[in-house]
């Protein structure tokens, strides 16, 4: 049978089919057009071994002598005992290719198993793959795991994941691949603030933008595992799976299971290629957010300035303070108002209401129709909170529905079944109840069709500890509800736009992301942490899907105070919005803040849809960073005098060296010629003298420098000395190519 062999973007996947199973022979550069006959790669028997070659399957197993983590765990269940067929030897009975996907079948008919895998490279690069297992046996067969694994190259030698807590969301930290495994394990019922939104194996000291970079995303919204497996031999796998719970996935006679996506990329340019690769594909969905998008949404918006009501007014919602809050807003280019979580039935903090989806008429005896009616026309769009998958105890729905309370235990509450510990004062309503299920679509969906609402803010704050339905575990199924009440909701209202927020970003996946048009990074506005948050989020999730809001002078969450134009250049990078009590901004404060909102309106569609670039720098305290114009690689075709790129320089705290010296601007063409420019802030603005701590700027930035990119990137130029956690704007404008030169 002749290798599978799928190509795109610099990027090829090798599967051999010659020992009988599927064997991932390469997955990482581009091959060419032809590879030579796989029979030059048999490998050396060693003493004191299998007396054969051991293939890396694409489902490696115990059958064909993997010493490491197996891909399919599990075992058949009969009438008297369990644990037969614990151990498959799937072989391949059919390939199936169209153009750049396929689908391979393995199966055991001694143990009465097959599994289907699907793999699609992507036009970008981005490989999707996925295992359908299938019970073809008589009695019921028990999964325990089925994970999705890919080789990685001997090259690769440093493991870099991320990890966080509420507040502190994706942050990295690396180590060295030795043998063993490593895995990271989520437990949380969501995504979790802890998970590794990215999983990547990489050459010594890859970076930002050198380096060859393996790395997999696992597209699930529940529990679920990363690994890297390293064996004896020295290969090593990476990959995911969900984690299911005891009979989760008990498949009965002709019943199947299927994996969550693993989505994986390949880039010989650090993780700089990584990230296209995965915007690339985002931006390629017919359901994107961008212009063209075919969501029911106008052709051609744009992601709206938001103003989001919670740390400006919490609970205290009162109809006067909100209609001079959106006045407010209006007055500063706001284009959509978002009215936070305290509008529901006995909501006045947060021990109470959730589950009564019902406007509170004590608070809101006309409804939310004159906040909705002076919001929309002033402009803007109106938003609204929810927490449909969240219940209060002390609330009408559990008081009547005990028994939609999730818990281990298999009495309802009413007979005194024992409940999760309370997380936030609240529990889990069980959506793989259908009767629960039905009346959370029932009260949402009339929500939306009795008010104007063009967007929820759809909130989940808390982990799914001692989850079950009817006494067994459920995760799983409550995942999947979860995701059909996204679903439905969007079909039956499609031009309503969703954005996933769990206690900030703890469901942040491209599982979830596949329903919703944004997520909510961290409830963090702090911007000294936005700055790690948002570059680790932006690895995976391209800006326009990553809310990012200006907080009020001194955080809520850290106590930290900063610059308004600190706060403004790190919220511009994402779908900006503002989290603040903007009534109290008045003078030059309120001008730079009508600057920024106007800064970002016009460079929005340059930050939405262009490359991410991220310098790497050799002093630590200062990050570089933006998007570029232009197509994947280094090439920018941009018309002259237009913004060919954006780059914010971020002091973090303060630098061993007296002055940052040249700095390098990478991700612009070779051979072509740029004007180079602080945008903001400048002399005219309110923060202009607490930025800089120095006596005099560099000569450049009085008017501008022009350069070549191959200048820029190389000899670089000398940055202005910036007082810690303070930034500046850069713009990039394109001029004519340099002459004689040539883009590279």
């Amino acid at each position: 049978m002749d290798p599978l062999y799928l190509r795109s973007a610099g990027t090829s996947l090798l599967v051999s089919f010659d020992s009988g199973e599927a064997e991932v022979i390469h997955w990482g550069a581009d091959l060419g057009a032809h590879v030579p006959d796989l029979g030059i790669l048999g490998a050396p028997v060693g003493h004191s071994s299998i007396d054969a070659h051991v293939p890396a399957g694409l489902l490696p197993s115990a059958a064909s002598a993997w010493r490491g983590r197996p891909a399919l765990r599990g075992h058949r269940i009969t009438a008297d005992a369990a644990g037969f067929d614990f151990s498959s030897r799937l072989r391949v009975t059919s390939v199936n290719t169209e153009g750049a996907a396929a689908t391979i079948v393995q199966a055991d008919a001694d143990a009465g198993l097959s599994v289907s895998s699907s793999l699609k490279l992507h036009d970008g690069g981005l490989l999707e793959l996925r295992h359908t297992v299938t019970n073809d046996g008589t009695t019921p067969f028990q999964v325990d795991e089925l994970a999705t694994v890919l080789p990685v190259a001997p090259d690769a030698v440093e493991l870099l994941d991320l990890t966080g807590r509420w507040c502190r969301e994706r942050h990295p930290q690396r180590h060295r691949i030795q043998q063993g495994t490593w895995v990271r394990t989520g437990r949380h019922g969501r995504t979790g603030h802890d998970s590794s939104l990215l999983f990547a194996a990489g050459t010594q000291g890859f970076g930002n933008r050198h380096g060859k970079v393996w790395a997999t995303h696992l597209a699930w919204s529940g529990n679920h595992e990363q690994f890297a497996d390293t064996i004896g031999d020295g290969r090593t796998m990476i990959g995911g799976s969900e984690l299911l719970g005891p009979s989760e996935a008990t498949l009965e006679p002709g019943g199947s299971y299927t994996t969550p996506a693993l989505f994986a990329a390949y880039s010989d340019r650090g993780l700089d290629g990584i990230t296209e690769a995965f915007y690339s594909w985002f931006r390629s969905r017919p359901h994107h957010v961008l212009p063209a998008a075919s969501t029911g949404l106008p052709a051609g918006k744009p992601r709206p300035v938001v103003l989001n009501t919670w740390e400006a007014v919490y609970f205290d919602h009162n109809l006067d303070t909100l209609i001079e809050l959106a006045e407010s807003a209006a007055d500063l280019g706001v284009e959509r108002f978002v009215l936070d979580d305290g509008w529901f039935r006995g909501r006045r903090d947060d021990h109470a209401g959730l589950g009564d989806w019902y406007v509170d008429g004590t608070v809101w005896p006309d409804g939310l129709a004159p906040l909705i009616n002076a919001v929309t026309s002033r402009g803007m769009e109106f938003g609204l909170w929810v927490e449909p998958e969240m219940v209060n105890l002390d609330s009408d729905v559990a008081r009547a529905h005990p028994d939609w309370i999730v818990g281990p235990s298999a009495a309802a509450h009413r007979d005194g079944g024992r409940l999760p510990l309370e997380w936030r004062n609240q529990h889990v309503i069980d959506l793989v109840n259908p009767e629960a299920w039905q009346y959370v679509f029932d009260r949402i969906d009339a929500l939306l069709a009795g008010n104007n609402i063009s967007y929820l803010k759809w909130d989940q704050n808390r982990d799914l500890a001692e989850h079950g339905h009817a006494g067994r575990p459920s995760v799983h199924a409550q995942t999947l509800a979860a995701y059909r009440l996204f679903d439905e909701l969007r079909k039956a209202h499609p031009g309503v736009e969703i954005e996933s927020c769990s206690s900030g970003g703890g469901r942040v996946d491209l599982g979830i992301l596949e329903r919703t048009d944004r997520v909510w990074a961290s409830d963090c506005n702090d911007a000294l942490e936005r700055q790690t948050i948002q570059r680790w989020t932006g690895a995976v999730v391209p800006p326009e899907l990553v809310g990012s809001h200006i907080g009020p002078t001194t955080s809520h969450t850290t106590a930290r105070t900063h610059d308004l134009s600190f706060r403004a250049i790190t919220a511009l990078f994402g779908h900006f919005g503002m989290e603040w009590d903007i009534r109290g901004v008045q003078g030059k404060d309120r001008e730079e803040l009508r600057r920024i909102v106007g800064l970002y309106k016009e460079h929005r569609d340059l930050i939405h849809s262009g490359r991410r670039v991220h310098a790497d720098l050799s002093d630590d305290s200062l990050l570089l960073h933006g998007v570029a114009a232009g197509p994947a690689g280094d090439s920018i075709e941009v018309q002259k005098g237009t913004t060919a790129a954006l780059f914010a320089l971020v002091s973090t705290r303060t630098s061993a060296a007296e002055a940052p010296g040249r700095i390098g601007i990478p991700g612009l063409d070779a051979g072509r010629s740029y004007r180079v420019e602080v945008l903001f802030p400048t002399q005219d603005d309110a923060d202009y003298a607490h930025t800089y701590t120095q006596a005099e700027p560099p000569a450049w930035v009085a008017g501008g420098a022009e350069a070549s990119g191959r200048f820029l990137a190389e000899v670089g130029l000398p940055m202005p000395i910036l007082n810690p956690e303070h930034a500046v704007l850069l713009k990039v404008t394109a001029l004519q190519p340099v002459p004689g030169a040539h883009s590279s």
